[in-house]
């Protein structure tokens, strides 16, 4: 038996590392929402041990029902917008600090594929947004971003290591987020 200290790909994991050392020196906790990326964020973050000093809360809502239930994300947002949509990214990452008691919380939307793209919205689209504690509601951090169909699993390894990326904290010569 081949006994490995991780399942997920090395680079997910070192980039998951570098994210819970930099919001552990910021004295941050984090949280995600996920859909597309199944919880592959939290499950990156999770691999390392001693994370749950970092580490507060997953919510994995992969179902428009579940984006309802779990974290208040309106029909009438979903049905206007649709699951892959900054407004509804935003509304995901805000339930999740609201939900938890984590300072910045980042959310994932997207189509990763095969199937599901149309033309406005193809394969590889991803939405994502961040919130922090405290910070100006209306100053909604969310983008877009088309990654290259490199299949399911590449399309969601690429969304998970863009939403890590999001999770580290400002370097000191940077502005907070909601900074005017």
């Amino acid at each position: 038996m081949i006994r490995r200290d991780t399942l997920l790909p090395d680079e997910l994991v070192a980039k998951a590392r570098e994210v819970l050392d930099a919001n552990r020196a910021a004295g941050r906790r984090i949280a995600t929402a996920e859909s597309c990326t199944g919880g592959l964020v939290a499950a990156a973050l999770t691999e390392i041990a001693g994370s749950s000093d970092v580490f507060e809360a997953g919510f994995v809502t992969y179902s428009n029902e579940a984006k309802i239930d779990m974290l208040a994300v309106s029909s009438d947002v979903l049905e206007t917008f649709g699951a892959v949509s900054v407004a509804v990214a935003w509304r995901m990452a805000q339930a999740a600090i609201e939900q938890s008691s984590a300072d910045v919380a980042v959310a994932i939307t997207g189509i990763a594929g095969p199937g599901g793209g149309t033309e406005k919205k193809p394969v590889g689209r991803v939405v994502f947004a961040l919130a922090e504690r405290g910070a100006n509601p209306e100053k909604i951090v969310a983008d877009a971003r088309d990654f290259d169909d490199s299949g399911r699993g590449g399309v969601r390894l690429q969304a998970a290591l863009c939403a890590l990326e999001l999770l580290m904290p400002p370097s000191p010569a940077e502005p907070p987020a909601d900074a005017p």
